[in-house]
């Protein structure tokens, strides 16, 4: 695959400015690192994003996550290797990336599992990284950037 974008406005400082509060903005909201890489993993998996797959599971390798719990995400209702806050937060995920052609998206069954588990500042971060990967997705999708690339 080839990127179809040569410049990708790595010279525009109000881009990166704007992203870099995002992820702040993730960062405080108190959620463990290693949650929010599998968030990023499970929603980039669904969008078919490898830059994002790659970045994800460097994330999380980086946030000290194993490579089993990175391996077994995209099957992570059938693996015993995710407690059940994060079982929370990957239905979340799904059901927030998943919300094309009528799919049903954030159940109140869905959020009350997340609810259960996170404070709203956490739920908060969650949406945001959720927000974001989705974005970034989207981007890299349309773009053909290759698994392995670095923005900025």
């Amino acid at each position: 695959m080839q990127n179809r974008l040569k410049n990708k406005n790595t010279d525009n400082p109000d881009l990166w400015k704007a992203i870099g509060h995002l992820q702040k903005a993730i960062a405080s909201g108190g959620v463990d690192p290693k949650l929010l890489a599998l968030v990023h993993l499970r929603a980039s998996q669904i969008n078919g994003c490898s830059a994002c797959v790659h970045a994800s599971v460097a994330g999380g390798k980086k946030a000290g996550d194993t490579d089993e719990r990175l391996h077994n995400v995209a099957a992570w209702r059938e693996a015993p290797f995710y407690t059940d806050a994060e079982r929370a937060a990957l239905a979340l995920a799904e059901a927030a990336t998943r919300l094309q052609d009528g799919a049903q998206g954030v159940t109140d069954e869905i959020w009350e599992q997340a609810d259960a588990h996170f404070t709203e500042e956490q739920i908060g971060a969650i949406n945001l990284e959720i927000a974001l990967t989705n974005f970034f997705n989207r981007i890299n999708r349309t773009i053909k950037e290759p698994a392995g690339q670095t923005w900025g």
